[in-house]
């Protein structure tokens, strides 16, 4: 099969072709793919969508013809007639509308003059797959840092799941716009990288909630820093070691939560090297397994379009040219994935809680090493070696100081929460009571989500939020104990009278749902139905979780 592929969602236009014998398996030494990019540059500032919009027009029909005439050639060697390719494959969305109109127009003019299938592809989805295609992965997670995104993805029920994502802006353009206040020309990621090998690390804010995470008060503080006369390749180092931290924690936070043992990388920030060490070493401190593709299948290129295009027309998922329309906010979990076996992330064996029928197991969590032992479970948050040593100290002695302070005091408003018996602030260690048998991701019922969000109900009236409330945060004990269902790991925890956070402790809850239940959507609305029934004024923090579920980088 050969494929043409053709991507310009924002600044580069490419257009590619790939062949290979079998378009189902894992990439080989075998496969062909030849890319031709001719990539938009701003004189000044970051990407100007007007200007991005002409240079597509004026340079998508040159790399189309120029991948065409590889593609012709091709078939000539082999001895073959008709079409060169067999499907034209292009980016729908999500980018920059004037862009992608240039583009569909462009992949229906080839194929409708080839008279070969169309097929429509999520650029996101695109950068998630070239991982997995090229690394052999069965069911990795995948982190996408590109310039536009920036979220974590798992695969379950046939879609991709957003587990985790930015609640503000994607991490490339977050990056440009420090890199504009400073006077840097566009792209700012290859500039910070460069001047951070030599600066020292400049402490910033450090945002995670749960899974989601945000860039706007990291950015304003480092421009602020810059400002107030700190040395610029301080800061840049400072940034590199926050927001790559800080993506590096919530993969493994998904890892933790799927029961994956995979992680690929996507998007163009994926070709900073700092980055990919640090995922390389978290993957290796948990066991996992990682994969970066090399950076030519990691910045936007139509190599990853016509690879996925190449695997969707092979199960025939083409795309009428009357139903070919762009989508400026395509998200990738509204896409059937129709070309891969629809299994979920983990087994059966996998969610059932980690330990439980030992009497003295050690379990690697998602920041913490946790002893589970006949009569109590000692939790210790490990040094994290991906971290830069300040910052991942600060992490772990405030993160066990909160989770002890409102473990207790969740216990006090009453929501089940297992008693602290022991606190060591210097080891970040913690002793726990023993509760329940199972994570409510093995035990996965309306009652116990119900439970869920009464208790957020009680914790939010108290004035403080859980942080992280996912299905692997959540332990339920046997029948025998009246199945009670325990809040546990509170360290993201936080004090506030805000309904925006109350609102986020939600949210997290949905996505950890989307992640790991068959019917996410009907246990999350029973979880909401017992939070506004328990809660004193659910009205705010509805319209919050509303407001947020909107501001998703594809809505």
């Amino acid at each position: 099969m050969r494929v043409l592929g053709i991507e310009g969602t924002a600044w580069a236009a490419s257009a590619s072709v790939f062949e290979t014998d079998d378009p189902t398996v894992a990439a080989s030494d075998d496969d062909h793919v030849f890319i031709e990019t001719d990539a938009y540059q701003p004189d000044s500032g970051g990407i100007h969508p007007r200007e991005a919009a002409e240079h597509m027009g004026e340079a998508i029909p040159e790399v189309v013809q120029t991948a065409l005439h590889h593609a012709r050639e091709r078939a000539e060697t082999a001895g073959e007639d008709g079409p060169p390719v067999d499907a034209v494959a292009f980016s729908r969305g999500p980018g920059l509308g004037p862009c992608l109109r240039i583009v569909a127009t462009a992949a229906r003019a080839v194929a409708q003059r080839l008279d070969v299938p169309l097929v429509g592809v999520n650029h996101m989805v695109a950068h998630l797959e070239v991982g997995r295609y090229r690394s052999g992965f069965e069911s990795p997670v995948c982190l996408n840092a590109s310039g536009a995104n920036a979220h974590v993805l798992g695969y379950r029920g046939g879609r991709y799941r957003v587990l985790g994502e930015t609640m503000d802006t994607g991490v490339g353009n977050a990056i440009d716009k420090f890199t504009r206040h400073v006077g840097w020309q566009h792209p700012g990621g290859p500039k910070v990288e460069r001047r951070a090998r030599d600066g020292e690390y400049h402490p910033l804010p450090y945002v995670v909630k749960g899974m989601d995470f945000s860039f706007s008060g990291i950015m304003s503080a480092a421009k602020q820093a810059v400002d107030d006369g700190r040395p610029v390749e301080n800061v840049c180092r400072g940034l590199e070691e926050t927001i790559f931290a800080m993506l590096t924690e919530v993969s493994e936070r998904a890892l933790s939560l799927t029961g994956a043992d995979e992680l690929v990388l996507g998007g163009g920030v994926g070709q900073n090297e700092r980055l990919q060490g640090m995922l390389r070493e978290m993957c290796e401190q948990r066991g996992a397994d990682f994969h970066a593709p090399e950076d030519r299948f990691l910045r936007d290129n139509a190599g990853m379009i016509a690879m996925l295009g190449a695997r969707m027309a092979a199960v025939g998922d083409t795309t009428a040219v009357a139903d070919s329309r762009i989508d400026s906010n395509f998200r990738p979990d509204e896409v059937p994935v129709t070309w891969r076996a629809d299994e979920a992330v983990g087994t059966d064996a996998d969610r059932r809680v980690d330990g439980a029928a030992d009497d003295a197991t050690a379990v690697t969590g998602a920041e913490a090493t946790v002893s589970i032992e006949p009569d109590r479970v000692v939790k210790e948050r490990v040094p994290r070696s991906y971290r830069h040593p300040t910052l991942d100290d600060r992490l772990r002695t405030e993160r066990t100081r909160q989770e002890v302070r409102l473990t207790s005091d969740a216990r006090r408003h009453g929501v089940p929460t297992p008693l602290v018996r022991d606190v060591d602030l210097r080891e970040s260690r913690i002793v726990f009571q023993r509760v329940g048998d199972d994570d409510l991701r093995g035990v996965l019922t309306e009652p116990h989500v119900r439970d869920v969000g009464r208790s957020l109900a009680r914790i939010h009236d108290a004035g403080f939020v859980h942080g992280d409330p996912t299905t692997r945060n959540v332990r339920v004990a046997p029948d025998a104990e009246s199945r009670r269902t325990y809040l546990i790991d509170f360290g993201l925890g936080y004090y506030t009278d805000e309904p925006e956070d109350y609102a986020m402790d939600l949210h997290v809850f949905a996505q950890s749902l989307a992640g790991t239940a068959d019917d996410p959507d009907t246990l999350f609305d029973a979880a909401l139905s017992a939070y506004r029934t328990e809660a004193s004024d659910p009205g705010p923090v509805r319209s919050s979780l509303s407001d947020i579920e909107g501001r998703g980088r594809y809505q």
